[in-house]
């Protein structure tokens, strides 16, 4: 049984390479469940994970990784962009996320939020779920961050 929240949307589409809306995003998201599993999250038992879709096909995983000086804890968005700029990767695409509880979603931070601005577009499609099941949100970069903080590169 398909998930009546996750369609084949103009939102949900945006920005990704032809074809496949749904598939993608349902994907993407079983990829941020299997991250979210590999949390390390002893303090706050919170688990998330995120998947991120590049140009050019590859998908990035993350999961929060948390420390007991609480400051110093990534969330899983920026380990997965932190992965795919470590490895050459800044065309992104798309982000999944999932977290939280079985079936609330968890949306990104706000750190997480302008970390993504730096090199995602505005319509970059971004899905947060629950570890799950439950209702998906689809939404766009510039959607979740309408006013995200910009420098522009010396060159």
């Amino acid at each position: 049984m398909s998930d009546p929240v996750l369609s084949r949307s103009p939102v949900a589409t945006a920005g990704l390479p032809s074809g496949g809306g749904f598939c993608r995003a349902a994907a993407l998201i079983g990829e941020a469940r299997r991250a979210a599993a590999l949390a390390y999250a002893p303090y706050s038992h919170y688990q998330v994970g995120a998947a991120l879709l590049t140009a050019s096909g590859e998908v990035f995983t993350g999961c929060n990784v948390e420390n007991a000086s609480y400051g110093l804890t990534l969330c899983a968005e920026r380990v997965a962009v932190f992965k795919a700029v470590s490895q050459g990767n800044t065309d992104f695409v798309a982000l999944a996320i999932a977290g939280g509880s079985a079936t609330a979603p968890a949306a990104p931070c706000g750190a997480c939020r302008q970390v993504l601005a730096e090199f995602g577009k505005p319509d970059m499609s971004v899905w947060f779920a629950g570890l799950a099941n439950g209702p998906i949100t689809t939404t766009t970069l510039a959607e979740l961050l309408p006013h995200s903080f910009a420098l522009s590169p010396e060159k």
